[in-house]
């Protein structure tokens, strides 16, 4: 039995795996200014490194301005972990009777290749180390002293043989500061700490690109962010991972509340079937059966309205049924009747199907009713069958079905139309003119209707212009996505809700 599990994740798992293997790995992180890199490099030092064997390096910002941009990194066990190079200069920690004893650099590079050449012909594992390597570190400090390095390889070595995780954000930040190239500063790190120390080691670069850099460490992963229909998105690319599948190369981020958090690809999780818990309908409004969706569209949709979704082209099935089984389930759990003409793709029995599982017994056939018009006869009381030919009848059995659903009482109830099929069975105009007949009942009963979109009709730009409210359904990186055209609003990831169960959903903001 599977268990509901969340697309919505801090950390790819091809990450996690790559840090998992034995032995120290580097990851240069690359992008540009404000596309989430510092927010990824902190979410990998608290989700992966020990708290008490982690170091931040941050060289662009004190450690009071990372607070108060993260607040969580308040929280003493992250606290531990921050170096600030921007304070004063650490004491030296190697006395200048150290400093006579360093061996020369041509010394230093000997060693290096030698024990390079080692563990190149080894077919075993190298034993943990016991004592920090420090053979490119010495060329360097030759030229200059570095504290803040200097203290991370002393850390480095007091968690031996025990495995250290580290960040420098940023390369240039150290590099401009000691006057060094930033080859060198990443070759000394990967040599020593990542090599020879079995550290893992992340390097946060301010340039977007690192040509040059990308050859020296073991991943690159590379943040980005583009436009969609004006609305700022932010992705990750798994460039290189050595050892490593990658079975997703790009994600979407999102860094809501100062947190990096990335999407794995949607897919429902069954698990125990629980009843459908009804959110119900107040202050004018139908609840749309998600809180969070609610909340985007003011309180839900509106009593009297006429609301579009528009479902892009490379948006799935299970995906587009995120969003509108919910609709459904919380319409008929109130004893309101729909009245649907079901968009290409869409069958009356798999709608059956995946909602009855969530609804008391004979309460889908009592408050649905699906038109068919290929079908002249049904023995199923929830499709009408609209096939004949004779258009009297057509519309007897239709206004026969409504009057059914709306009961004594003249309940509302919601026209779900699936505007592909319309458009074919009809062409344009008819349909168009069944879009404009629709809005002014719903006007009137106070129902509420609900058109669903899909690419290439030619009477979108009519309907968006009647919708009381359009909504589309995209997706990036094979995580569904819902953002407002009208009302205009930003772009959410649509995510399981664990604590509920399918088939309930929650809206992610992505910031």
């Amino acid at each position: 039995m599977n268990k509901p599990h969340s697309n919505h994740i801090s950390i790819p798992g091809e990450l996690r795996t790559f840090f998992g293997k034995p032995g120290g790995r580097s990851l240069l992180v690359k992008g540009g200014a404000g596309s989430g890199k510092t927010t990824m490099a902190l979410q990998l030092l608290e989700d992966l490194g020990d708290p008490n064997k982690s170091i931040y390096l941050s060289s662009r910002v004190s450690d009071e301005a990372l607070f108060r941009q993260f607040p969580w990194l308040e929280k003493e066990e992250m606290k531990n972990r921050i170096i600030d190079s921007s304070r004063v200069l650490l004491q030296s920690l190697v006395s200048d009777e150290d400093e006579d004893d360093l061996p020369d650099s041509e010394t230093v590079e000997r060693l290096s290749k030698a024990k390079d050449f080692l563990r190149s012909v080894s077919e075993e594992p190298l034993a943990p180390p016991t004592k920090v390597e420090r053979t490119r570190l010495t060329v360097l400090l030759e030229r200059n002293r570095m504290p803040e390095i200097e203290r991370i390889y002393d850390r480095v070595e007091a968690n031996l043989p025990d495995k250290s995780m580290i960040i420098i954000d940023s390369v240039e930040g150290v590099t401009n500061k000691y006057s060094l190239e930033n080859e060198e500063l990443v070759t000394c790190i990967q040599k020593d700490l990542v090599e020879g120390s079995n550290a893992d080691v992340v390097f946060v670069l301010e340039n977007k690109e690192a040509t040059n850099l990308e050859y020296l460490v073991d991943g690159v992963v590379k943040h980005t962010f583009e436009s969609r229909d004006g609305r700022r998105v932010r992705n990750i690319h798994i460039e290189k991972l050595r050892g490593t599948k990658i079975l997703q190369p790009s994600y979407l981020v999102t860094l809501d509340n100062g947190r990096f958090n990335t999407f794995d690809p949607f897919k429902i999780y069954l698990g125990d079937i629980k009843p459908w818990s009804t959110l119900p309908d107040k202050n004018g409004h139908y609840s749309t059966g998600t809180k969070d969706l609610d909340a985007l569209l003011g309180g839900g949709y509106t009593a009297g309205s006429y609301n579009v979704i528009e479902v892009d082209e490379n948006v799935s099935n299970e995906e587009y049924h995120s969003i509108v089984v919910p609709v459904l389930l919380n319409f008929i759990a109130q004893d309101k009747g729909i009245f649907a003409v079901l968009s290409g793709g869409d069958h009356a029995e798999t709608l059956k199907k995946d909602l009855e599982k969530f609804l008391p017994e004979g309460q889908f056939e009592n408050y649905v009713r699906i038109a068919d018009y290929f079908t002249t006869k049904s023995d199923s009381p929830y499709i009408m069958a609209l096939g004949t030919r004779n258009k009297d009848d057509a519309l007897r059995t239709w206004k026969s079905n409504v009057e059914y659903l709306r009961g004594s009482d003249n309940k509302p109830i919601m026209d779900f139309t699936g505007f592909d099929t319309l458009e074919y069975l009809r062409g344009g105009e008819v349909a168009i003119q069944h879009l404009l007949d629709a809005v002014a009942k719903i006007k009137i009963s106070r129902d509420l209707g609900i058109g669903i979109l899909k690419p290439g009709l030619r009477l979108t730009q009519e309907i968006m212009n009647m919708a009381d409210t359009y909504l589309k359904i995209i997706t990036i990186d094979r995580c569904p996505c819902i953002y407002g055209v009208k009302p205009k609003t930003i772009i959410y990831g649509i995510v399981n809700d664990l604590e509920k169960g399918t088939p309930n959903i929650k809206l992610i903001p992505i910031i």
